[in-house]
């Protein structure tokens, strides 16, 4: 998610490091560990509102890509976004950056200011993005990357900001997303590398794929970032692969076809959308959001932009169950409602109870009908594998845990 004009950042849980060296390390995988924090977010603007702005500018891009692609580098929630420190330079200077699968350009400047280095090298080129709620345009330099220990990428391709907007309390974004989505947004170039792409032609990680670890915000609020696989102690399962989809737009990013029921009726029928980390919410077809509303009895609660059930209605709660190819993924009563010890962060009532289920602003048969965002996937370990054009789920000790 990106962030808002304005973000009050309070500590929210913080972790010692455990150890500063990778807690395990092999020829692919290396984890780190740092503190978290939690985000309250803009009263202009709520997080309902920002997830659905960010979809349609996914569903209305036009652009043209595919996708994204074992070293592990951990991430903090801060209720509206993701974020890793990331270094840039030599010596390095750290900056805090968003993680976005749903976007491909690494850049800085939003906050702190770029010190260049000895390694830095200015392309002469200017890059341009537009996000849903925000965009940034600067120049493109190259330098070096570092993701953590052992993780250090030379030559990088990373914009500077000079102008940026709807960013604030971070530097830039960290995009893993499909190679294919910086199309366009360099000046003199057809496209350019990211990080994954990077890590893995330079012999770092021995595959591109990107494995992606969320916990609840009340549980820990840290989260995984795994180059080159996936991290097999993170999971309860195996992980079962997709093929990604080939319907447009969807097809442009980590797109997938799923279906979607609550209880045992069918809300939305097999259709394509995509998963995004960028996403806070779940957001389904316009149709679908509808029969889900009737059906929970959620009113729309003006003052978060989300639905919001009383204890009685949440009490009837049924699961909402994803079915993604042969497998179903099910999202119980508690995965579908906002964490209640972070209501006030969204604007909302301390005792009220809101659903993580959005409309994305349009009827099923736009080409991407959903967005899995970050409140399915703290309950789902996800694979991202540029290698063999695939994404992947797997169970965690949080699937079913009733933490909100």
């Amino acid at each position: 998610m990106f962030p808002f004009k304005s973000l009050l950042s309070i500590l929210f849980i913080a972790l010692s490091v455990v150890d500063a060296s990778p807690l395990r390390r092999d020829a692919s995988m290396a984890t780190l560990r740092f503190a978290a924090r939690v985000n309250a977010r803009d009263s202009t603007l709520n997080i309902a509102a920002a997830d659905r702005a960010r979809a349609q500018t996914m569903v209305h891009a036009g652009s043209t890509s595919k996708r994204a692609g074992s070293s592990s580098v951990s991430i903090t929630n801060s209720v509206v976004d993701y974020t890793a420190q990331v270094g840039v330079g030599s010596p390095a200077t750290e900056y805090t950056l968003l993680i976005d699968t749903g976007s491909s350009n690494t850049w800085i400047g939003a906050s702190a200011p770029y010190k260049p280095t000895d390694t830095s090298v200015d392309t002469g080129d200017t890059f341009s993005v537009s996000y849903g709620s925000g965009s940034v345009s600067g120049e493109e330099y190259l330098d070096t990357v570092t993701l953590g220990s052992g993780l250090v990428i030379t030559g990088q391709s990373i914009g500077v900001a000079k102008s940026s907007q709807g960013f604030s309390g971070v530097d830039g974004i960290l995009g893993v997303g499909p190679t294919d989505l910086t199309q366009g947004t360099v000046s003199n170039v057809q496209s350019v590398p990211t990080v994954t792409d990077n890590l893995y032609s330079k012999g770092i990680i021995s595959t591109e794929t990107l494995g992606i670890y969320f916990a609840p915000p009340s549980s820990s609020s840290t989260g995984e970032l795994t180059f080159g696989g996936s991290d097999s102690s993170k999971t309860t399962s195996s992980v079962n692969y997709v093929p990604l989809t080939t319907t447009s737009p969807a097809s442009n990013y980590w797109g997938i076809d799923q279906s979607i029921a609550y209880g045992s009726f069918t809300i939305l029928s097999e259709t394509a959308g995509i998963v995004d980390t960028g996403t806070t919410l779940i957001l389904i077809a316009t149709d679908a959001f509808t029969q889900y509303q009737l059906a929970t009895g959620a009113i729309m609660d003006v003052n978060t932009g989300f639905l919001m059930i009383t204890s009685d209605q949440y009490a009837k709660l049924q699961t909402l169950t994803f079915k993604i190819g042969d497998n179903s993924y099910g999202l119980t009563p508690n995965a579908q409602i906002w964490p209640r010890s972070l209501n006030t962060d969204i604007g909302g009532s301390s005792n009220n109870i809101y659903l993580v289920i959005a409309d994305i602003g349009s009827n099923s048969g736009s080409g991407l009908d959903f967005i899995n965002g970050y409140s399915f996937l703290q309950r789902f370990y996800s694979v991202f594998d540029t290698t063999n054009h695939r994404v992947g789920f797997a169970t965690t000790s949080y699937t079913d845990a009733v933490t909100n």
